[in-house]
């Protein structure tokens, strides 16, 4: 896309612009000079001051209701007193209380009286979506918040957020670090101004068309500069901010100015801002251009955000593209077709559905140019509906008082309340072969909340809120904002803090120890994990050749959301939108692992362990597990519980050929799964029901070793060798595989 431009090679930042990375200066010295290595040193806990392998501890946590409990619960195990820094419980995707009876009100209330007993800060549900309330409340310049959602990005506030699994929540918690490798950093000069009609969405499907493909900025930083950053608002910014997380960067961080300091003295919170800039010369190992005044009203398909395009070349090959998304469709869900082409006729494509919300739709300034450009029409009686969800209270307050609600309201729009729903497929779910345009972040398979495995399919398209209420004006048929004649000025926004004034509890620095935890029947503690044996024997329990499989695949959103607190019954949804056998195969050898824990050796396992030695040895120090093969695994949300419900199930491995996130792979080290990996094209033909025996692996993991001699065991008995890995491993994750799992690794006294 011509807006968006990558160079691979690095380059240093000379006088405010970019200059070749062959030039005469130091390329290691100057790294030090970015703004994101300014503040991961500023965070950096270890003694020997060693800036290539970092021991962060962050300032601030956050965390919603389909994570928080599992922190909390893992943390009390591991010996929880109080909460350290400030540590917010959003309450923004359980907030249908809808499913599964008194449940997910157990959880907030499980929530209000941990942040009592802990000293934590509790916002009960509608209040906020999670990333509204750290933007409004918890961010300050050059200060690092960790997220237990993969959405965590607060960068274009001068903070630096990482979205993680829970227990990197955990760690931080009981005052020990988050340990990386020192991360590249990628500058991506703006410049530019957006055109009338061109929001956040547009520049973010930009970048992450560009990005994504090549894994350009995969685990890495995100540095914004560059003079178009002061031609874009501060929700502007963060709309696209937030969006960073669909390129597989691991944080963000832009530049701060006179935009940024209002934004903290309008929010009450003025002492928190700090001007931030890279020195001159700063060395940066890649570099994005995104020329602002270039880029268009964009659109990503299904199922990825990175599958992009303007919405003019969409309109123009509408039947190609929507038939290449049946094909995938038919490939991934069988049971269950979709059937997009009949959307297309002589007017264009017809949507079924409009959707603005969360932390990236649900802005202020989004919300009233949304309203602008539904003026020039309305929503209509057809079948075309459009739903808006303010990210905030504070937020939907200013639009009513501003009349922009009652302008939506009068236009045929819904207004709704703060709730991630539409974002993960709790929300708004269409009707089959349902085609929903949504100002969101994810437009995954099911993000949607269809059931394939039940036959009912519908999918997402990506769309900035100005075009999709530009579609809206225009009878539901799919229109560029940029095409439309609207007026708009925008409206001055006051944020009110009363709401959370008189409905937050805020009681960091105030634990109260006797506050009794309140626990509903859906809370249950984690079943009890094993230390890892001498030898690993697993069997393919589930083998996916999809190019990603994401979370919502390994576990997936909306029905199950009421479930995260309770480990086995959420266990029992594990792949079932990819993999339905994948729980019974699972179970099957789980209980196989039990009964030879208990010295019963059965006939399956008997048989596979004489295929490459003595089984009646082997089978007194081979632990038994199930096992995942993707090619890559991981891509999208934070949770956890995709890799703890394969724990659960009786899980010790996952093969693939690389991890698609750095935060999925931590979750699996973080619950003793065996993070494998294949060299490049190194053929995997085999299938559920074969076994992979890995002999000495404690041994070899205690000595330090990253490549592993394993054998494949078919099922007709055939022997092939196997060459694995698992690299980079620190001496804390490495403890913690050979503990079993996090939870055992702090009740061994490890810190």
């Amino acid at each position: 896309m011509k807006a968006v431009a990558l160079y691979e090679s690095g380059v240093f930042l000379c006088n405010g612009a970019p200059c070749p990375g062959n030039c005469d200066r130091d390329a290691s010295s100057a790294r030090k000079k970015t703004i994101a290595a300014s503040i991961l040193a500023a965070h950096n806990t270890d003694t020997n001051h060693d800036q290539d392998v970092l021991k962060i501890r962050f300032d601030a946590l956050i965390s919603h209701d389909i994570t928080y409990v599992g922190i909390i619960q893992t943390a009390r195990a591991s010996g929880l007193e109080k909460f350290p820094v400030p540590y917010a419980l959003t309450n923004c995707h359980n907030s249908l209380c809808a499913v599964g009876g008194t449940i997910n009100e157990d959880d907030h209330v499980f929530g209000l009286s941990a942040a009592k007993k802990y000293g934590g800060i509790y916002v009960p549900a509608n209040q906020s979506v999670i990333h509204s309330y750290a933007r409004e409340q918890l961010a300050l310049c050059g200060g690092m918040i960790l997220g237990s959602d993969s959405h965590t990005r607060y960068g274009a506030l001068g903070t630096m957020a990482v979205g993680e699994g829970g227990p990197e929540l955990v760690k931080q918690l009981l005052c020990n670090t988050y340990d990386i490798l020192a991360p590249e950093v990628v500058l991506v000069y703006l410049t530019g101004k957006p055109r009338r009609g061109i929001g956040p969405h547009d520049v973010a499907l930009a970048l992450v068309g560009a990005a994504f493909p090549g894994g350009f900025v995969k685990n890495r930083i995100l540095e914004f500069v560059g003079p178009g950053v002061a031609n874009l608002s501060m929700d502007f910014r963060n709309g696209i901010d937030v969006m960073t997380t669909e390129t597989t960067c691991l944080s963000s961080i832009w530049t701060t100015d006179e935009v940024t300091k209002a934004f903290y003295e309008t929010h009450g919170r003025g002492e928190y801002y700090a001007p931030l800039a890279p020195e001159d010369g700063a060395y940066y190992d890649r570099m994005i251009e995104i020329k602002l005044d270039e880029v268009e009203s964009m659109i990503a398909l299904p199922f990825h955000p990175s599958n992009a395009y303007t919405i003019h070349e969409f309109n123009a090959r509408a039947a190609e593209l929507l038939a290449g998304v049946e094909a995938e469709a038919a490939q991934l869900f069988p049971g269950a077709p979709l059937s997009l082409t009949g959307k297309v006729d002589a007017n264009g494509v017809h949507a079924d559905q409009g959707v603005i919300a969360g932390c990236a739709g649900g802005m202020y300034e989004s919300i009233c140019e949304a309203d602008a450009i539904l003026k020039t029409g309305d929503v209509g009686d057809g079948a075309f509906s459009l739903s808006v969800y303010p990210t905030s209270i504070p937020v939907s307050l200013e639009l009513t008082r501003q009349g922009v609600t009652a302008s939506l309201l009068a236009q045929g729009a819904i207004i709704k309340p703060s709730f991630c729903g539409p974002c993960f497929g709790a929300g708004d779910v269409p009707a089959n072969n349902g085609l929903s345009l949504r100002h969101t972040t994810r437009n995954f398979p099911n993000r949607e909340g269809s059931k394939p495995g039940e036959g009912q399919i519908s999918c997402v398209a990506l769309m900035d809120a100005r075009s999709i209420a530009a579609t809206a004006a225009n009878g539901g048929v799919i229109t560029a904002a940029t095409d439309l004649d609207y007026d708009f000025a925008p409206l001055p926004y006051q944020f009110d803090a009363s709401p959370y004034q008189k409905r937050v509890y805020n009681g960091y620095g105030n634990p109260q120890p006797d506050t009794a935890l309140v626990m509903g029947p859906n809370i249950t503690d984690w079943p009890a994990q094993y230390a890892l044996a001498d030898n690993l024997l697993v069997e393919l329990a589930a083998v996916i050749r999809d190019p990603v499989t994401t979370t919502d695949e390994l576990i997936p959103s909306g029905e199950t959301s009421s479930y995260r607190s309770n480990p086995l019954r959420l266990a029992e949804f594990a792949l079932s939108r990819r993999c339905p056998e994948y729980v019974g195969r699972s179970k099957a050898v789980a209980a196989q692992e039990k009964d030879r824990r208990a010295g019963e050796i059965s006939e399956k396992l008997h048989k596979a362990l004489s295929c490459v030695g003595d089984a009646d040895a082997l089978a007194q120090n081979t632990q038994f597990g199930s096992c995942l093969f993707a090619n890559k695994p991981g891509d999208g949300s934070a949770r956890e519980q995709a890799a703890s419900c394969q724990k659960v199930l009786g899980g010790f491995a996952n093969i693939c050929y690389e991890f698609a996130t750095k935060r999925y792979r931590s979750n699996c080290i973080n619950w003793g799964i065996l993070p494998f990996t294949l060299d490049a094209g190194t053929p995997f033909p085999y299938t559920e029901g074969d076994f992979v025996f890995v002999p000495d692996i404690r041994e070899k993991l205690i000595a330090g070793a990253e490549q592993f001699d394993a054998t494949v065991i078919c099922a007709d008995g055939t022997t092939a060798p196997l060459t694995l890995y698992v690299k980079g491993l620190t001496e804390n994750e490495k403890q913690i595989i050979l503990d079993g799992c996090l939870m055992n690794y702090y009740a061994n006294g490890n810190k």
